[in-house]
C-alpha cells in the first residue's frame, strides 16, 4: 500500500509540470503586452517600455523564462510578482487558496451526503413515482444558474431569516451558504451516477440470492450492493470537485469572498499574467490531491486494484531478470 501511494504521489509531478508549461505558454501567446499593464496604463514611450520589459525579464528567450518560472516555483515557492500592484503572488495565493478549498470540500461533502442517498433510494424504488420525483428535483437543482441560486439563498437565509451572513469569509458560518450553493449544482450528477451504478449491481445474481435469503433491505442494499457500486461513484465525486471549483468563481463573486477564484478572475480582467498562472497551478494541485485521495479510496474498497499493480510490478521485474 505504501509503494502504491508513493507511486500515485509521484504521478502528480509530471501532471503539475505539464499544466504549468501549458499555462505559461498560453499566457505568453495571448494578445497584449505585460509591460503596458505593468506601466498602469500610463502613456509611455517605447524606450520606457523596453526598460520595463528588461526589469520584468520579458526580453529573455521564452524557454529561459519558462525554466526560471518553474525553478522559482519548485525551489523557492515563488510565483512571481503581480503586474498591477507589484506584490508577491505566492503569499496572496496561500491566503486565498484555503478559503476556496474549504468551500469546494464542504460543497463536495454536502453533494455526496445528499446525492448518494437520493441515488440509492431512486435505484431501490426504480421506475416508481418516488424515483421520478427525486430525479426531477435533482435535475432542477442542476439547471439553476449559480449566481441566481446564490441570490436566492442570500434573500431567504440572510435577509429574511438572518441565519447566515450575506458576504465575507471571516468565519466558517460565512462559508455555509456558498458551500450549499455550489453543492446544489452537483447533486444531480452524483444522484444519477449512483442510481445507474446501483441499478447495475442490484440486478446481479448475488444480490438476487441475498434477497432470496430473506435479508433486510438495509443489509442487501448497503452491505452487498453499495460496496460493489462505489468505484464509479467515487470517480464522479472526484471529477465533481473540478466542477465545484469552477462554480466557486461565480459564488465567491456574489458573496464577496476573498478567494482564489476571484483573485484569478481579477487577474484575467487586468491581464495580470503571474496571478492567472499561479492561480491555475494551485487549482491544478488541488484537483490532483482530490484525485489522489480518490485513488487511495479505490484500493481500500477494492483491493484488486492494488493487486493488479503488484502483479504488473512483479511481472516487469521477472521480464527484466529474464532479459538479463
Amino acid at each position: 500500500m505504501i509503494l502504491y501511494t508513493i507511486r500515485r504521489i509521484l504521478m502528480i509531478i509530471p501532471i503539475a509540470l505539464a499544466v504549468t508549461i501549458l499555462i505559461f505558454t498560453l499566457m505568453n501567446i495571448v494578445p497584449g503586452d505585460p509591460a503596458i499593464v505593468a506601466a498602469s496604463g500610463e502613456v509611455v514611450t517605447e524606450e520606457q517600455l523596453d526598460v520595463v520589459r528588461e526589469r520584468m525579464g520579458l526580453n529573455k528567450p521564452f524557454l529561459e523564462r519558462l525554466g526560471l518560472y518553474i525553478y522559482n516555483i519548485v525551489v523557492k515557492g515563488d510565483f512571481g510578482v503581480s503586474y498591477t500592484n507589484g506584490s508577491p503572488v505566492g503569499p496572496e495565493l496561500l491566503a486565498r487558496a484555503g478559503t476556496t478549498f474549504i468551500i469546494a470540500v464542504i460543497g463536495l461533502g454536502l453533494t455526496i451526503m445528499i446525492g448518494v442517498p437520493v441515488g440509492i433510494r431512486a435505484a431501490v424504488r426504480a421506475n416508481t413515482l418516488e424515483d421520478r420525483i427525486s430525479m426531477f428535483l435533482s435535475n432542477i437543482g442542476n439547471s439553476l444558474p449559480p449566481f441566481w441560486l446564490a441570490l436566492l439563498l442570500i434573500l431567504f437565509f440572510s435577509l429574511r431569516l438572518k441565519w447566515f451572513p450575506s458576504f465575507g469569509s471571516d468565519t466558517l458560518k460565512h462559508l455555509i451558504l456558498p458551500s450549499v450553493c455550489v453543492a446544489l449544482q452537483g447533486i444531480a450528477g452524483i444522484a444519477r451516477q449512483t442510481r445507474s451504478s446501483m441499478l447495475e449491481v442490484i440486478r446481479s445474481d448475488y444480490v438476487t440470492t441475498a434477497w432470496s435469503k430473506g435479508l433486510s433491505e438495509r443489509t442487501v442494499v448497503y452491505g452487498h450492493a453499495l460496496p460493489n457500486a462505489l468505484i464509479p461513484i467515487i470517480t464522479v465525486c472526484g471529477n465533481q470537485f473540478g466542477r465545484l471549483i469552477g462554480g466557486v468563481v461565480v459564488v465567491e463573486k456574489v458573496f464577496s469572498i476573498r478567494g482564489l477564484s476571484v483573485y484569478m478572475l481579477d487577474g484575467i480582467n487586468l491581464r495580470d499574467y503571474p496571478v492567472v498562472q499561479g492561480s491555475l497551478v494551485v487549482i491544478t494541485l488541488m484537483f490532483c490531491v482530490i484525485m489522489l485521495i480518490a485513488d487511495l479510496i479505490y484500493t481500500y474498497i477494492d483491493p484488486r486494484i492494488k493487486a493488479q499493480y503488484v502483479t504488473k510490478k512483479r511481472s516487469g521485474e521477472k521480464n527484466a531478470k529474464t532479459a538479463a
